[in-house]
């Protein structure tokens, strides 16, 4: 495919490259996005963000829409009320957000039992109330992320995109599924072409892009403008900003080397527990912490055994100092190979 160095418009804004970290709850915390956008990624969106919840000045709400420090700060929200919707991307707005991204896309049960996420999809009149309310309330420029649509029988993204740009939207995305298919199978790209033909603002494709030949294979399936990257950054925050790298120039990097892979997660473990405080981030972070270890593992080529016996150590413990310390052998042992780690046992 033809690279391009050319920033994607959003409204009055321009995102220095093609690639977008995708929202995920429990994930793209204010580290993490922070992160991420430090390595290169083009455009990072906070977690999904409950619009009562935040209107009701809840902590948990506060803290997923607060600055990540650097880059734009994208804040998406998720309900089913017209009046929530506006209130929520308000306080959003007067806390810094400067893109509001709504959420039409999200396939759990607990948001779409509610109404909200993908759910909306069901009825495109009600969808558009709550897109017209968020327009009509900021002044910042407007986004959405959706499906294909709530199942085979009702692939409506087309129409709502059409809408939604007529709404004011000024940028979609498109996750290659229908919410009934979840995350089974693998992502339909080429379904979101008709969402690409339906519209004239830019069109992101998500979904299952977890290496490079996805991205190119997505982006010529689907006309898209640009992709959005989610658990194909787990445990590899750098991917993103490499992936952008390579749609400008078409140059393939490797991954960072295991010492410099230690000193990324070494230093995402210390944001997460400054900003969560110690109970919480030491959970929040176990989950980063694993896929870091699993990703080396298989840069390395360490076996399963030396992964698992690694794996269990680091999770298992809670003091911030012996985690370091557990981490940073599991890396020695998956450089030096299994023997060294038997030898040492």
């Amino acid at each position: 495919m033809a690279r391009t160095g050319r920033p994607l418009p959003v409204g009055p804004l321009l995102i220095p490259n093609l690639v977008v970290l995708a929202p995920m709850s429990g994930v793209t915390d204010a580290p993490f996005r922070r992160l991420a956008v430090m390595l290169g990624a083009g455009l990072v969106v906070s977690e999904m963000t409950a619009c009562a919840a935040l209107a009701a000045g809840k902590r948990g709400a506060r803290r997923r829409v607060e600055s990540p420090g650097i880059g734009l700060n994208v804040v998406q929200l998720a309900g089913c009320e017209a009046h929530w919707m506006a209130e929520g991307a308000r306080m959003a707005e007067d806390g810094g957000a400067q893109i509001i991204d709504i959420n039409m896309g999200c396939p759990a049960k607990h948001v779409t039992n509610g109404e909200s996420g993908s759910a909306l999809m069901r009825d495109l009149d009600h969808a558009l109330t709550l897109i017209e309310a968020v327009v009509q309330t900021v002044s910042v420029p407007v986004t959405l992320k959706m499906r294909l649509g709530w199942d085979d029988h009702s692939r409506n993204a087309p129409e709502l995109a059409r809408r939604a740009q007529a709404a004011g939207v000024a940028l979609v995305t498109v996750h290659g599924r229908t919410r009934c298919q979840f995350y089974k199978g693998r992502a339909e790209w080429a379904a979101v072409r008709a969402v690409k033909q339906n519209v004239s603002i830019p069109v992101v494709v998500n979904g299952d892009i977890e290496s490079f030949e996805d991205a190119d294979a997505a982006l010529a399936a689907s006309g898209a403008d640009a992709v959005m990257v989610g658990r194909g950054a787990q445990g590899r925050p750098w991917f993103p900003g490499q992936l952008a790298r390579y749609l400008a120039t078409g140059r393939r990097e490797a991954p960072p080397a295991l010492s410099e892979q230690l000193a990324i997660i070494s230093a995402l473990y210390g944001e997460m527990l400054a900003h969560h405080g110690l109970d919480v981030g030491v959970r929040h972070a176990r989950k980063h912490l694993g896929w870091a270890l699993d990703t080396a593992a298989a840069c390395a080529g360490a076996s399963e055994h030396l992964r698992k016996a690694h794996r269990g150590r680091v999770l298992t413990a809670v003091e911030p100092a012996k985690v370091l310390r557990h981490l940073s052998e599991a890396f020695d042992a998956f450089g030096a190979g299994e023997a060294a780690w038997r030898n040492a046992a």
